[in-house]
């Protein structure tokens, strides 16, 4: 029972010491349409690295699943390589049962432009595995503060109402994730806090139109 809040405590004296050594690298992207409560991006192939965990909670997921990201990225590798912080830690939904209509997560870590290619190997132990994120389309709705259970879920449900008043209303793909929520800040940031949801969408029927 004392685990998990030791666990809690080194993981954000961790966050806190890689954020302020420096800037960090992210995702590209393309923004090509925008509302005022939302924009549709086009993100580029890139590879990340990703732990599935299978947890209720939102934040105790993402909790767990950067512990175990965070020793990757400070050697716990077979090339016993640093890697670089990069922004946002993104945790995605795998629709299932549950309050938050999931039944596990995976929090992904960008991998920096040097690893993208040839990632580092994870000890087995660390149960993580690459994922290639396939250039892709996403709506996505900008919100500060915490990213608790509670608010993810009021923000997803948000960016659905104003997709659904617009043109992209029936512009939604099917995935393996329900939506997605980008994290940019340190725990130790209580203010001016950037977090993102992200919803993938199929902008092939809008190519070439004026709303792009």
């Amino acid at each position: 029972m004392a685990k998990a809040p030791r666990l809690k405590i080194t993981v954000i004296n961790l966050l806190c010491l890689v954020v302020l050594c420096g800037a960090t690298e992210s995702p590209q992207f393309e923004v090509i349409h925008a509302e005022s409560d939302f924009e549709i991006r086009h993100y580029r192939d890139a590879t990340w690295m990703s732990a599935t965990v299978n947890e209720l909670s939102f934040q105790k997921a993402t909790l767990f699943g950067f512990h175990r990201l965070f020793q990757f990225i400070q050697g716990a590798n077979l090339n016993y390589s640093r890697v670089a912080m990069t922004a946002p830690v993104v945790t995605s939904l795998v629709p299932g049962a549950g309050p938050l209509h999931s039944s596990a997560y995976v929090v992904r870590f960008y991998l920096p432009a040097k690893f993208q290619d040839s990632p580092p190997t994870p000890l087995p132990e660390l149960n993580l595995k690459p994922y290639a994120w396939d250039s892709h389309y996403v709506a996505v709705r900008k919100f500060s503060g915490f990213a608790t259970d509670d608010i993810v879920v009021k923000q997803a449900a948000k960016l659905a109402t104003s997709l659904s008043l617009s043109p992209w209303a029936n512009a939604t793909s099917a995935t393996h994730y329900t939506y997605s929520i980008a994290q940019y800040d340190p725990p130790f940031r209580f203010f001016g806090r950037t977090n993102e949801v992200w919803v993938d969408v199929d902008a092939s029927r809008f190519a070439g139109k004026a709303s792009f």
